[in-house]
Order: structure tokens, then sequence, then C-alpha cells
């Protein structure tokens, strides 16, 4: 197992929006592009976090991450993209149950033809979200380590006493807790990255790093 410095778990990594900040967080960070040769589109702040960790663990460096406020922000900030750095290498990440909209995203914009799989412009699906990925990843027991660790074991064991998730799997149980309160998402985007072993690493994560650091097509 990896060898990991102290987090606070009851704040958002540094540098990160949360709260209504997050809604705007798209836009701002878009302006805050200098020029990059790479930019990695992701739904949502947290895995912006995740993306950001896990590049810093690989050494990967020359990536900018940009949320996009969901799989239908896309085509727009594809759009922007386009205008502002038409020359940067675009990679992303996404939920699998939200395949149309990027297709469609990526076909209006000239960046896939309506054949190719989505992996060859360079997007890479989750097979449920990111937290599932790193549940999966970790292990349902690593990742109660992880939730002991910090401090947060018992908000966890109060959920998982509720009548409706008292019989669900543990899988299933972590993913709601995952989901549940305002910044949590954001928190543990970062502890479960650094916690899993990097041969164990998603494998959409993994190869988005390695298409945003080379510019390889997928």
């Amino acid at each position: 197992m990896p060898e990991r410095r102290r987090i606070d778990a009851r704040r958002v990594p540094d540098g990160y929006p949360h709260g209504p900040a997050a809604a705007v967080a798209s836009a701002h960070a878009l302006d805050a592009l200098a020029d990059p040769g790479a930019i990695v589109l992701v739904e949502g702040v947290s895995d912006q976090i995740a993306v950001d960790t896990l590049a810093r663990r690989l050494g990967a460096t020359g990536l900018s991450v940009v949320p996009v406020g969901g799989a239908q922000g896309l085509r727009r900030m594809l759009v922007a993209v386009g205008v502002r750095h038409p020359a940067a290498v675009l990679s992303g990440l996404y939920d699998v149950a939200e395949e149309r909209v990027i297709r469609y995203a990526l076909e209006s914009a000239g960046l896939l033809e309506p054949d190719e799989p989505v992996e060859r412009a360079g997007f890479f699906a989750c097979r449920a979200d990111l937290e599932d990925e790193l549940i999966r990843a970790c292990g349902a027991e690593l990742v109660e380590a992880c939730i002991a660790r910090v401090g947060d074991a018992r908000a966890f064991r109060k959920m998982q006493k509720q009548p409706e998730w008292r019989t669900r799997s543990a899988t299933d149980q972590l993913r709601r807790w995952l989901a549940s309160g305002a910044r949590r998402k954001l928190r543990y985007a970062q502890i479960l990255v650094e916690a899993v072993a990097l041969d164990r690493m998603p494998e959409p994560l993994v190869s988005l790093i390695e298409r945003a650091s080379t510019g390889r097509q997928a």
C-alpha cells in the first residue's frame, strides 16, 4: 500500500470550489488556462480532484483539468475550448450512462465519427461513476479503513443502520454514503485515489492520464 500523507477529511482539498462556487467552476477553470498542452474535460469537481491527484502520483505534468458542469455541458465546453485553445490535446472522463450525450457532443464538434468508439476521441467511461470505480479498485475493506482513519466511521455506521440501507451490499452502502453530504465526494475523491495501489487504479483514469500525457489516440 502506498505511503499516505495525513488528510483533513473535513476540508475540501485546497484550490477547489465547493458549495455555490462549484456551479460556475467550469467557467473559472477555463478562464484560468494560459496555454495548455492538454485539456482534460470531466463532469464535475470531484472528478477533477481525482484526476489531479492521480496525475501527481504518476508525475504527469502539463495537464489542465476542467469540469464541464455535467455531461450536458460538454458540447458547450468543446466549443469554448476549440475557440480558445484549438491546438490542445483533448481527453475526458464520463459515466457510461451518459455515453449518448458524450458521443453527440464529440460528433457535433467534429472530434468523432459516428462509427468510431468514444475512446478514439480520448474520452473514457466509468462503468457506473467514478466513485464506483474507486470503491471496486480499493475494495470495500480499504474504503472503510480510510473512512475510519479520517474520523468518519460514526457517520458511515449511522447510515448503514438506516432501514433502506441495512441489507444492501457494502459497495452500495459506500456509494450512497460518498454521494451524500455537500463536500464528501470532493474530499474522498482525493482520499481514495491516494489510497488505492497504482496497479489497481481504475482503467478509465489510467487511460485518461496516458492519453493526456502523450497525445496518443486511444
